[in-house]
């Protein structure tokens, strides 16, 4: 496996800035209702979500299960 290029680290230009204030200003005049309605995004999990509910008896079981059921880029996984 290749390690990750370092990523590109830039200082933002002042007209950036100007606009990245505004923005930020614009969104604390919304209401707070507004503001928790855009905050979160619902993404959809594979398997996850694909049940009501699921339970079970033991901790070693809900792993069990993870491992053999979920993608590992859910991050369920055990790791070493």
């Amino acid at each position: 496996m290749r390690p990750m290029p370092e990523p590109e680290i830039r200082t933002p230009t002042p007209e950036e800035l100007r606009e990245w204030e505004a923005e930020f200003e614009a969104a604390a005049r919304r209401p707070l209702k507004l503001r928790f309605k855009y905050a979160f995004i619902k993404t959809y999990k594979p398997v996850l979500d694909d049940a009501e509910y699921r339970s079970w008896e033991t901790t070693a079981e809900y792993r069990e299960w993870c491992e053999k059921n979920l993608p590992s880029w859910l991050g369920y996984g055990r790791t070493i």
